[in-house]
């Protein structure tokens, strides 16, 4: 099975969950043309993993993994379904009510989705569970 893996610095340890820094890099990030061209980007991000982890503390060094599987279904979920979802709502609206009660019906169906989506934010973050797997550097 791929996996996709992540490096990151631990925040901070709780009880049923730990919480890791991880640098989010877009793949311009390693061209050697970033430095001249503005669309190169990268942002830190909070990620919070369910368990409880008893030997981790803040700062050391982990790996995140999760599987190419989990990416692609995380992917589908956030960009494909609601395109998909809006076009279908626009060109249908736009037949029934007109252009602007479809382009209205659209977004309100791209709010609707994502609030589904926040709802189900508990049991979406198990199906995406990543695992942490630490780094044999950091020894304490």
């Amino acid at each position: 099975m791929e996996t996709i893996t992540h490096s990151g610095i631990v925040e901070s340890v709780g009880k049923s969950h730990c919480t890791v820094r991880i640098l989010q890099a877009s793949a311009c990030s390693s061209c050697s043309a970033r430095q001249l061209c503005r669309s190169s980007e990268s942002k830190e991000k909070l990620i919070d993993i369910a368990g409880h982890y008893p030997t981790l503390r803040a700062g050391d060094s982990v790996t995140l993994v999760g599987t190419v599987r989990q990416g692609m279904h995380a992917t589908a979920l956030a960009y494909v379904a609601p395109l998909v979802l809006m076009l279908v709502v626009l060109f249908g609206g736009t037949r029934l009510g007109g252009e602007v009660a479809g382009a209205l019906a659209a977004l309100l169906s791209l709010v609707l989705y994502y609030g589904i989506i926040r709802l189900m934010k508990d049991r979406l973050g198990k199906k995406f569970e990543m695992k942490i797997e630490t780094n044999q550097t950091d020894k304490h």
